[in-house]
């Protein structure tokens, strides 16, 4: 699964961290090694190096430092696969091995089913980044499942748990703590008095039987809760702020982990975030359905909402039928309807029943029965079911609060409330429910592309506020104005439909002559966008492929890559169980040839050449390691070719696309008729979406458009924006939309949307100007291959620009001059300085 660019960004400055922590960890270890009294916090230090923000120091359950941090990853942002990354940066980066055990911690039994069922399936993307991590040798579990001492040195066992059982608040009943016959190998026999004494001393918090005055002294339990605090787990939770009870802390605390990652969309203050992703930037890679629609009904009676919904869902499953006819794509709308009551003895009263949304929806709109599912304590109808195939029915889904917390379902894109208007934690809780986008990826269809809520009675305003707090719950604050509310029948209350903005009334004479330059290809009809699968991924000579560099990679018995801790007892069953140093694992992997090849398909999209690619690499290995050596390091040699390819497919894919230019079926064209840009003359805008303003709260005054939305920025780009704005050798500026306006798209599959459109002033001629700047804005952080691959784009652009006269083409655009340029976080004023001095 393609990385979005903000989980690109976020397993970046996780990994900067982790490499930080493994730095400070060395020192600590060798200033300890001298004087136990010389140690530091080894955590705070590497905090302070990367983040520089307040650091909350916790420590283990044996006293030791514990590193711990947080990423605030919005609804619908894909917190479990980057769960998963980090599992494997933690693993290669900080811990130097592939196996051990990963206690992955959930809140809800409906998060816990879909995170387990992911994690078992092998073809899951979940799953097949914990395979890559470790080998092939993942192990899923759950609490009740047994695993041994080799289980756990050979492979990487992930075991999950539901919050309740990892807070003690029922004891009774807590099966992780109960001594448990499963667990007898990890831990010395019942009358080995000094074993179990031994043990206790380098693990003083494990659970025991009986006093040092008992007959056989105190005898450590063999319980599950004991075996995982001897294996000092990495602990991944799940919804992490509703683990902030004390007891459910000093519980996880006390397995004693090596390392804590929490994930949430709303992180407590007192927690260390690490990364913050916005809504804003889950939006822009299209990982959300907005803007988000509220019809609220005027009426009294709950049928009238109903019918609304079932209205508005069978226009948007028309939508999808003509979309599936277009590009194959598959999507069946769901309605998700909240009642009051789903309790077999609740039918009859004053309360709205599930059983009787069923029969309107049945009787009065004519829907099937196996269109509806009931989901609730009592009864579920959609347990067990894929939501997302074709063959489901499903079209409707009735709840009362089973879908509030966990359910996931890209397709759900209605939320029908009919529950007391006075409870306020209807829309606040569900709304996050009908966020995803399908596929993450829009349809560019508007309709498709946005979410619909109905309900009846409620208050405009409080349902505004009330939409804005669960906005706030999932992660989203930022995006709350991308809400509007359908009052009664009508369209759209005033305050908060959208707008159509034109040019300033000193720019619009520009309007529909602003030209920039597109990639385009020749064909017979005449002219298109050039297209990354079809254009130049096909054209890749795979052949070309040179793989010499992979000679010069060393494999070794004993790669720090390949190592790892191993905790449990010796052959002699007295031992007390310690950390026996750390090996290299014997046999490894299989060289499996299919497995490589499933391993590089996203890279190679051809199966026979990427299997052909996997036997040569083997061969070149084979000529000077024995098979042993090659065995034990093919973990490090898929990751070794993966780079390498990625590194050769761009190459080549950057030689065909310059040939193509050289051949002249390529081009870099400005002209519209022949697949150039030109602006828009018009923008839409919300009312309710806050304007920019200067920084002593002017309006601004040389945007293109009168009306320029802040929620479309971030604060570097917001600081940009203004700076500009202050310029007076600046004629204009435009704020370019990622994934809606101007884009380049070179040899990368990715489209570079720059940030800003400005154009200096033209000291020949009167309010008119000479030259267009195209700028892409990036922060220190984001300094990688991907912005060393725009900035040679950009230039690329730039040299071709050169070369052209845009007045042959006999446009109003005449001697006009464009360029395009990458600009970072720490030099964008200067930068700025320089294109007006």
């Amino acid at each position: 699964m393609e990385l979005k660019e903000y989980q690109k960004k976020t397993l970046e400055q996780v990994r900067h961290y982790l490499e930080a922590l493994a730095e400070f960890k060395a020192k600590n270890d060798r200033l300890t090694k001298e004087d136990p009294e010389l140690s530091i916090n080894f955590p705070l230090k590497a905090w302070e190096k990367v983040v520089g923000t307040t650091h909350y120091s916790k420590k283990n359950g044996l006293g030791e430092e514990l590193p711990n941090f947080y990423l605030k990853i919005p609804t619908g942002g894909g917190k479990t696969l980057l769960a998963c990354h980090t599992i494997d940066l933690i693993n290669r980066t900080y811990l130097k091995k592939q196996t051990g055990i990963v206690l992955w911690i959930v809140p809800t039994t409906q998060i816990y089913r879909q995170t387990f069922a992911s994690l078992k399936n092998r073809e899951h993307p979940y799953r097949q980044v914990l395979d890559i991590s470790s080998g092939g040798r993942t192990v899923i579990l759950e609490k009740m499942d047994r695993f041994s001492k080799l289980d756990v040195e050979e492979n990487l066992v992930v075991m999950l748990l539901m919050l309740p059982s990892a807070s003690r608040q029922n004891k009774e009943v807590l099966k992780v703590f109960k001594d448990s016959g499963g667990f007898g190998e990890f831990f010395p026999l019942e009358d080995d008095r000094e074993g179990n004494e031994k043990l206790l001393k380098n693990f003083p918090n494990l659970d025991y039987f009986g006093d040092e005055n008992s007959f056989h002294g105190r005898v450590v339990k063999t319980s599950l809760g004991n075996a995982l605090r001897l294996f000092k787990p990495i602990i991944i939770i799940d919804e992490g702020h509703k683990a902030y009870s004390e007891i459910a802390q000093k519980t996880i605390r006390n397995f004693n982990p090596s390392i804590i990652v929490e994930l949430s969309a709303t992180p407590p203050e007192v927690s260390n975030k690490l990364v913050t992703i916005s809504g804003q930037e889950l939006n822009r890679e299209e990982m959300i359905k907005l803007d988000l629609r509220i019809t609220n009904k005027a009426s009294l009676d709950w049928k009238d909402a109903m019918r609304a919904a079932f209205e508005k869902r069978s226009f948007l499953e028309k939508k999808t039928k003509e979309y599936e006819a277009n590009t194959g794509e598959y999507i069946r709308p769901i309605c998700l309807i909240q009642a009051e009551r789903t309790g077999k003895e609740q039918r009859g009263t004053r309360y709205i029943h599930a059983e009787d949304v069923k029969e309107y929806l049945i009787k009065q709109c004519g829907i099937l029965e196996e269109e509806i599912a009931i989901k609730s304590s009592e009864k579920d109808d959609i347990e067990g079911i894929d939501l997302l195939s074709k063959e489901c029915p499903v079209r409707y889904i009735i709840t009362k609060q089973a879908l509030q917390e966990g359910w996931d379902c890209a397709f759900a894109y209605l939320l029908t409330i009919l529950t007391n208007p006075g409870s306020q934690l209807s829309i606040t809780q569900l709304v996050g429910r009908i966020l995803r986008q399908p596929k993450a990826r829009k349809t560019k269809i508007k309709e498709l592309d946005e979410s619909y809520v109905f309900c009846f009675r409620p208050k405009a305003t409080e349902l505004l506020e009330n939409v804005k707090r669960g906005f706030g719950a999932e992660g989203l604050g930022d995006l709350a104005g991308r809400v509007s509310v359908a009052e009664g029948d009508t369209e759209s209350i005033e305050a908060t439909k959208e707008k159509t903005v034109g040019y300033r009334e000193r720019f619009k004479k520009f309007e529909g002559k602003i030209y920039l330059p597109k990639f385009v290809i020749q064909e017979s009809e005449g002219w298109r966008d050039i297209n990354y699968e079809m254009d130049i991924l096909s054209r890749i000579d795979w052949s070309q492929i040179n793989l010499e560099a992979l000679k010069d990679i060393s494999l070794s018995e004993l790669r720090a890559e390949e190592q790892e801790v191993v905790i449990g007892l010796s052959e002699d069953i007295k031992e007390l169980i310690k950390e026996k140093g750390r090996v290299s694992k014997e046999g490894g992997l299989e060289i499996n040839r299919v497995f490589i090849t499933r391993q590089i398909l996203d890279i190679v999209p051809n199966p026979w050449v990427a299997y052909e690619t996997g036997k040569k690499v083997i061969a070149i290995f084979l000529m000077t390691y024995d098979k042993k050596t090659v065995t034990n390091n093919l973990v490090f040699i898929i990751e070794e070719l993966r780079k390498h390819l990625i590194k050769e497919r761009d190459r080549l894919a950057e030689q065909v696309f310059r040939e193509l230019i050289e051949q002249k079926v390529l081009w870099f064209f400005l002209l519209s008729g022949k697949g150039g840009y030109k602006l828009p003359g018009s923008i839409k805008v919300k009312n309710t979406s806050k304007k920019i303003v200067r920084n002593d709260n002017t309006p601004i005054q040389r945007s293109l458009f009168e009306y320029v939305a802040e929620d479309e920025f971030n604060e570097m780009e917001k600081s940009v924006a203004i700076y500009l704005d202050e310029q007076e050798k600046l004629l204009w500026w435009y704020r370019n939309l990622s994934r809606q306006d101007y884009y380049v798209q070179g040899w990368k599959k990715n489209k570079v949307y720059p940030d800003f459109i400005f154009t200096d002033i033209d000291d020949r001629k009167q309010n008119d100007y000479s030259k267009v700047y195209v700028v892409e804005t990036k922060g220190l952080h984001l300094k990688n291959e991907d912005t060393d691959y725009k900035r040679n784009i950009f230039d690329f652009c730039n040299r071709l620009g050169q070369q052209k006269d845009w007045r042959e083409l006999n446009l109003e655009f005449t001697d006009k001059r464009i360029e395009f340029q990458v600009i970072f976080e720490d030099e964008w004023q200067k930068k700025i300085n320089e294109i007006f001095s």
